[in-house]
């Protein structure tokens, strides 16, 4: 007869798994994760995101009230034209700045002179600004902002691309030789002034069937013709004479203003006012 063993009894499905961690032990983990997650370095507030775009090309049509602007991004197509204020393209520009690697740009040199172009190079810009032209090659005699920023962006496009001839880009001179310049040029409006205002005058007596001197504007000439005119021309007259003597006295003590700022020995021929205004428009 087969004798019989007790029956052991399978321990629960619970029983088989592990224990669950102590109070100790859960704390030692924590901490050990939380020292893992602070030695991963954090990236700098000021560091730039991962940039996607490498380049950005600007052409820009600039007027006093608004700026056109046309733009493509690295080498998709030209997007449409944009219009913005001058204040408000700056701070667009900025943003094109912090989303590209690098940002170029270009405007045709005009009468606004080179602000805008200091203000695009100081906040990364690589701008170009560029000789005057006729954008419309093929004569279709439609010109427009849009159609101008357009071309300039295309041209852009192939200067950075390696195509020199594109663009023709003049010289930005400093501030201090667009000041010099200024003084001759103002003299230069001077002068203009005084022979549009002699000329004024001599229409005016040979309307009248009266001949005038050379330089009648004068002081010592005008007085002269006081006993030769009738009186109601030189009454005519003494307005320009005014206008014409004001801008002779200015236009001299401008050039003397001019002169004294030359300071090298002169070659012969060349006048102190002639040399200053080369060394100032074409010096460089």
């Amino acid at each position: 007869m087969i004798p019989k063993y007790p029956t052991i009894a399978s321990a629960p499905a619970s029983a088989a798994t592990e224990p669950s961690p102590s109070p100790l032990t859960a704390t030692a983990t924590a901490t050990t994760t939380a020292a893992c997650a602070s030695a991963v370095p954090e990236p700098a507030p000021d560091a730039k995101p991962h940039q996607v775009i490498k380049v950005i090309k600007l052409g820009v049509d600039v007027h006093w009230r608004e700026h056109v602007v046309v733009r493509q991004i690295d080498g998709t197509a030209p997007q449409p034209a944009q219009r913005f204020a001058p204040e408000a393209f700056v701070a667009w520009v900025a943003k094109q700045v912090a989303q590209a690697e690098v940002v170029h740009c270009c405007y045709e040199a005009g009468a606004f002179g080179f602000v805008l172009h200091r203000r695009l190079v100081g906040l990364g810009v690589k701008n170009l600004v560029v000789r005057p032209r006729n954008w419309d090659q093929y004569g279709q005699k439609v010109k427009t902002d849009r159609r101008d920023a357009l071309a300039l962006v295309s041209c852009l496009d192939r200067y950075v691309a390696g195509n020199t001839e594109a663009l023709a880009s003049i010289r930005i001179p400093t501030e201090a030789e667009e000041r010099a310049r200024s003084l001759t040029r103002q003299r230069e409006q001077l002068l203009e002034h005084r022979k549009r205002c002699a000329a004024q005058g001599l229409s005016c007596a040979r309307f009248y069937g009266h001949d005038l001197p050379e330089e009648w504007w004068r002081a010592k000439k005008f007085a002269a013709l006081d006993a030769e005119l009738p009186a109601f021309l030189f009454a005519l007259l003494a307005s320009t004479q005014r206008l014409a003597l004001l801008a002779h006295t200015e236009l001299e003590a401008l050039g003397a203003v001019i002169e004294s700022a030359q300071a090298r020995e002169l070659p012969t021929g060349l006048g102190a006012l002639t040399a200053q205004t080369l060394d100032r428009e074409i010096g460089d």
